[in-house]
């Protein structure tokens, strides 16, 4: 499990109009645990596409990156993670900027 430390939300442009809802990408900072299997010295980013379409919200995309390299981390959030960070989306969204 990880705790997240640190973030940046902004609402993505979509020039074309193609897109329904609105979409923001989130830049969450992660605090690891040394025993975790996740964990990686140099530090731990995850990025996410949260969108909101009419009344729902969802998490259409994530990845985890390596903090300094932006290096793509192969691993998938647990449900219980997944559940938190569409939390923390959701609670947050507004303060990007819009």
């Amino acid at each position: 499990m990880f705790t997240i430390a640190e973030y940046s939300a902004e609402l993505m442009k979509d020039p074309f109009g193609i897109l329904t809802g609105k979409r923001y990408e989130f830049i969450l900072d992660l605090d690891v645990a040394e025993d975790d299997e996740l964990y990686h010295e140099e530090g731990v980013t995850l990025r996410v596409i949260y969108v909101i379409e009419e009344d729902a919200a969802r998490i259409a995309k994530y990845e985890f990156l390596m903090t300094s390299s932006n290096k793509y981390i192969d691993f998938e959030l647990e449900e219980d993670e997944e559940k938190m960070v569409l939390a923390f989306c959701q609670e947050h969204f507004e303060q990007s900027g819009e």
